[in-house]
This record gives C-alpha cells, sequence and structure tokens, in this order.
C-alpha cells in the first residue's frame, strides 16, 4: 500500500510540473497570455534604420517561445527617409516600420502616417500606460500612430570615481557646477567639461543651449508660437541658452581646443571619456546607448575601469532640466499581412518589462516609467516633475532646433555674439 500511494504521488508531482511547464512556455515571466492559436504559422517584418537590432531580435526569440512558427525578422532599408513610402506601397511592404516624431507635420510623410494603425484603439489591448505620457503622440483625431520604444534626452556622462578620488560632489546646481569646474581646473585638468564640437551637425553647444531653449519656450506659449514660424522677435528667447554655453567656455569649464580633438560625436567621445581623465562628458542619451559595447575596446577602460552615469546639466540653481523625447518609434502599417498577429507581437512588446529589457541591451533610455531600472540613467529618474519637458508634447518642430543648434555652435566657436545671434534667429541654414 505504502508503495502503491508513493507511486500514486510520484505520477501526480510529473503530471503538476508538467503542466507549469507548459504554463511557463505559453506566458512569459511578464505574465504575458497569448490571445491567438500559439500554433498559427506566419511572417512578420520590422524595416527600420538601423544597420543591426540586437535587442529587438532578442525579443524575436522570446516571442517564439510563445508562438514558435511565426517568422519574425528585421530589415534595414536603404536611404530609409526616401525610401520608405515607397516600400509601403510596394508588393513586399512591413508589417511594423519605425517612425520619428519629426516626420509629424511634414508633408513628406503623410502618405507614410495613412498607413498606419491607430495604436490606441481599446480591441487591440496595448498597456501604452507603461509608458510615460510626454512620450505619445495622439493627432489631431486624438490617434496614436506610433508608439515609442526608445526614447532620449540630453546630458552629461559623469566619472562618479574621479569626482570620488578628487573628493568633489556632482554638481547639482549651476552655482556648483561653475565651482566644481574651477576645482578640478586647479587640481590639473584642463577641461573638466568636454563634448564633440568639430562641426555644426551635433555639438555638445546644443546639448547645453536646447534644454535651456525648451525651458524658456515652455513658461511662454506665445514665444514658442513665434519661435516655431522662425519669427525674427523669437530670437531673445534664446538668449538665457545662448548665454550658459558662453559662460562656461569663457569660465574654463570647457576647452575648446581639447574637444576639437573629438573627431565625432559618438564612438570617439566614449573612448575620450573612457581615457579616465575627463570629468564630464557632454552628449545626448544616444551616445550613452554605445557605451557598453566600448568598454572593452578601450585599453584604458579596460585598465582602469571607474563607475560612470548620465546625469542632466545643472543649467539652473533649481537643478537641470530632463528634455523627455522619443527616440524610435515603431508604428503597425494597416494594411499588411497578418495584421492580427503584428498586434499580438506589438501587445507582446509594448508592456513594462519587455521595453525595459530591450532598451537594457540597447542601453538606451527606456520609454517606461520605471527609468531608475538602469544604474546609467538612474539620475534622470530623480529630477522633478516640473523639470521634466516634452518637446512634442509643447509642440517644438524641427525648423526651431535647427535654429538654436547653429546659433549656440556659432555662438560657443566666438564666430558671432550672442547678440548677433539672436537678431539672427529664423534665417541659420
Amino acid at each position: 500500500m505504502k508503495k502503491l500511494i508513493c507511486t500514486v504521488l510520484a505520477v501526480c508531482m510529473v503530471v503538476s510540473l508538467s503542466a507549469c511547464g507548459g504554463k511557463t512556455k505559453k506566458e512569459t515571466a511578464a505574465g504575458f497570455k497569448p490571445a491567438l492559436d500559439t500554433n498559427t504559422s506566419c511572417n512578420i517584418t520590422v524595416a527600420g534604420s538601423y544597420d543591426n537590432f540586437e535587442a529587438l531580435e532578442a525579443e524575436f526569440d522570446r516571442f517564439n517561445e510563445i508562438y514558435p512558427n511565426v517568422q519574425l525578422s528585421y530589415v534595414k532599408l536603404d536611404d530609409y527617409n526616401n525610401t520608405l513610402s515607397t516600400v509601403l506601397k510596394g508588393n513586399e511592404k512591413p508589417n511594423i516600420f519605425f517612425t520619428y516624431s519629426w516626420m509629424i507635420g511634414n508633408e513628406k510623410y503623410d502618405s507614410v502616417f495613412d498607413f498606419s494603425e491607430d495604436l490606441s484603439d481599446p480591441a487591440l489591448a496595448l498597456d501604452l500606460d507603461c509608458i510615460r505620457p510626454g512620450l505619445i503622440n495622439h493627432d489631431a483625431d486624438g490617434r496614436v500612430l506610433m508608439v515609442p520604444v526608445f526614447s532620449r534626452t540630453y546630458g552629461m556622462l559623469v566619472n562618479n570615481d574621479l569626482f570620488k578620488k578628487e573628493g568633489l560632489k556632482v554638481p547639482s546646481t549651476w552655482t556648483e557646477l561653475l565651482s566644481v569646474c574651477e576645482e578640478f581646473r586647479g587640481k590639473g585638468y584642463t577641461s573638466p567639461m568636454m563634448g564633440f564640437s568639430a562641426n555644426a551637425s551635433s555639438p555638445f553647444m546644443n546639448t547645453i543651449a536646447y534644454p535651456q531653449f525648451v525651458a524658456t519656450l515652455a513658461q511662454n506659449p506665445e514665444a514658442l508660437a513665434l519661435a516655431n514660424k522662425l519669427d525674427p522677435a523669437a530670437g531673445e528667447y534664446m538668449r538665457p541658452a545662448l548665454e550658459k554655453v558662453e559662460e562656461l567656455i569663457k569660465n574654463g569649464c570647457i576647452d575648446l581646443n581639447e574637444c576639437d580633438k573629438i573627431e565625432d560625436n559618438y564612438t570617439k567621445v566614449i573612448l575620450r571619456f573612457f581615457e579616465g581623465d575627463v570629468p564630464m562628458m557632454i552628449c545626448a542619451g544616444d551616445t550613452v546607448s554605445g557605451t557598453k559595447k566600448r568598454e572593452s575596446q578601450s585599453e584604458a577602460f579596460a585598465k582602469s575601469p571607474f563607475n560612470y552615469t548620465f546625469s542632466p546639466i545643472a543649467l539652473t540653481d533649481e537643478g537641470g532640466y530632463f528634455i523627455d523625447s522619443p527616440s524610435v518609434e515603431f508604428s503597425v502599417n494597416k494594411s499588411c499581412d497578418d495584421l492580427e498577429m503584428t498586434n499580438e507581437f506589438m501587445r507582446f512588446l509594448i508592456t513594462n518589462d519587455e521595453l525595459n529589457r530591450m532598451a537594457s541591451v540597447k542601453r538606451l533610455v527606456t520609454p517606461t516609467k520605471d527609468l531608475s531600472f538602469d544604474s546609467i540613467y538612474a539620475p534622470f529618474a530623480n529630477v522633478p516633475s516640473d523639470r521634466v519637458l516634452s518637446p512634442e508634447v509643447l509642440g517644438i518642430l524641427d525648423p526651431l532646433t535647427v535654429q538654436i543648434r547653429l546659433a549656440s555652435f556659432y555662438v560657443g566657436k566666438g564666430d558671432i555674439t550672442v547678440d548677433e545671434a539672436v537678431l539672427k534667429y529664423g534665417s541659420f541654414e
């Protein structure tokens, strides 16, 4: 009888474990529950502008644990911005495609959005609530035609070990920033802050000026309207931002000669920071995304690794700003084949855990509310809500950004004065 009871219990345990295993396969750790037949066979293609997208391909693998017969693939389109509209009209149209906020309002991309599904449709059951509200764009009809999978911001890479070594505190106010730069210079650091400055395409000057300009415009809707129209009268609202750039350079916080030695705003900026003698490297979050991969490429960092984070630049005595903008967004082609399974994949992807996981692999800023999950970006989680600014929500258009980028570059280089830049607003090309 004892043997019989043991045998029965053993069989029950095996059945129970098998059932749990089956559930694990059908439900991910995040609790995703499939809504379609898991034996469905079809093909789903994501088209984008990245050369490769390992983070997304990892999500393909996770989705295949639930839907093993769905073939997912990523393709890069050559000359993406100019060919996307044509591809969407072709025979091999993608199911999902990259979109960007700067496409909004540009007639060239109107046809692209004609193909876009409304992702806010309750029937799709996408968890849009897991995304920071300032990143979700609603069109005039209240539709959400694209959803962010990565976001971006502006700030500085901080060598925390260097601050610790010199007995200094990472600055959280403008006064502290000027003071700590002076102290670093006194300890022999030629340029306490650095960044790319070789040309006007993506200089550090804009990384400083743009957040301050956005903050100024956010306080004055009439000024924003003028700025978007490229009205010269809006130039005066650039002044506070341009003066910040000028003051940092004139005070010796930034040595332009040292910055000009950096050849690009991505790999070379990262490798220069990894030399270990730069307290603060000014850059955008897109640059930060390349740090993990390049830690092993830097001989200096491999030999002497250090702790670093990405922080807001303290532009005022109240602190820095968190410019919260979408980086890459996904749109669904509503005329694609296998639309139902395409939406099922989007339902799987647009969740707190999956978006965080993908951001972690790519080391970009997550679009979710869980900013502290990645220690590199954790400082931005501490920015007060009244200093979090979403340019897309405010209605800032791309032509405006060109004006502040070029104005700050020429002022920073000393080619024109702040007064001259203010008068030239709307004419920078």
